[in-house]
């Protein structure tokens, strides 16, 4: 997996949704640390978060790992 093209996905999705960084790890009930290292590519996403994030900006898991734009 791909940790910065993955935390770039989440950052895009995140914004087209209209949530701030901060708005966003508070729905996640995550630390605004651990949500921006992993925005930047600087943290291992555990499984569950991936779910969470992709459940909470509405879109499915596999759209967020897509890593080719078609």
């Amino acid at each position: 997996m791909d940790r910065k093209r993955i935390g770039r996905r989440i950052r895009g999705f995140r914004k087209l949704k209209g949530y701030t960084q901060m708005d966003f790890a508070k729905r996640l009930g995550v630390p605004l640390a651990v949500l921006g290292s992993v925005e930047r590519g600087t943290r291992e996403i555990p499984e569950g978060l991936i779910e969470q994030i992709a459940g909470t900006l509405n879109i499915e898991k596999d759209e967020l790992l897509k890593l080719k734009v078609e």
